[in-house]
């Protein structure tokens, strides 16, 4: 219960890496906001599952792509659960896998608001008030795609790309206020964007047919992930900024093409 008496706020956090984060920080004591852009009932399954450790939990509707819904959102978590002194930026979208060339505009630009431009605003929204607590939080959910730029993925490799460097410019602006900023980029996850990653790929339908060919024989789960978010927040933790973990097994960028 290190996080009693804490405020996270997860975005998108109804499913997923997000979900799993949410209930790992209610865990640890932490009341818990989530964003949600469609699924309302996916985010309030989640928000049960969060009442049922014991904690206050809300969920807010808000597009990554619209200021006046971050805005709204913060103001919201705020009078309802206090003060937010834990982000967590993990909301995120995928990118039509088209070469430089070929990319739509729209597309690029839809997902750069999404990786890097709404974090940036969110992080703008939360820091007046974190900066009036002991200790405050901000963890980035990137990717190791920033690991390799792989061809076909600009506007995704461009967003995380871009969300890693806000990680790393925040960390050393903040830390005098007692604020940590740190990233965390896991490889392929079971979620429903790693299935449907995997399937536009190679026609696997089952995820975890690709176990024997992952590292210790299993491909990532969000639990995963959120274990080392809920470490980089903790006071195991406190002495930890500016920092990015990769969390896909220790592979490489070309080991097994799963990124």
């Amino acid at each position: 219960m290190q996080l009693k008496g804490r405020v996270a706020l997860v975005t998108g956090g109804g499913r997923g890496i997000g979900r799993a984060i949410a209930l790992a920080l209610a865990e640890d004591g932490a009341d818990v906001a989530i964003s949600y852009r469609r699924d309302a009932a996916a985010a309030g399954e989640t928000c049960e599952a969060l009442r049922a450790l014991g904690r206050r939990a809300s969920s807010h509707a808000a597009a990554m792509d619209d200021e006046d819904a971050l805005s709204a959102m913060v103001d919201a978590a705020g009078r309802e659960l206090g003060p937010v002194d834990l982000l967590v930026n993990n909301a995120g979208i995928a990118s039509r896998g088209d070469t430089v060339a070929r990319t739509d505009p729209a597309e690029l630009a839809r997902v750069i608001r999404v990786h890097a431009l709404a974090p940036h605003r969110l992080c703008q929204l939360v820091l007046p008030q974190m900066k009036q607590k002991p200790r405050g939080d901000i963890v980035m959910i990137s990717s190791v795609a920033t690991l390799s730029h792989a061809a076909g993925g600009a506007p995704y490799n461009m967003g995380k790309a871009a969300l890693e460097a806000l990680a790393f410019t925040l960390a050393k602006e903040v830390r005098k206020h007692g604020i940590r900023v740190n990233v965390v980029a896991p490889g392929l996850v079971e979620t429903e964007m790693g299935r449907r990653l995997v399937r536009a790929t190679s026609g696997v339908e089952d995820l975890r047919q690709l176990d024997p060919l992952m590292p210790f024989g299993r491909v990532c789960q969000p639990q995963d992930v959120a274990n080392v978010v809920r470490f980089l927040v903790s006071g195991g933790g406190g002495y930890v900024t500016g920092e990015k973990i990769n969390v896909w097994g220790g592979g490489s960028a070309g080991s097994s093409g799963w990124l």
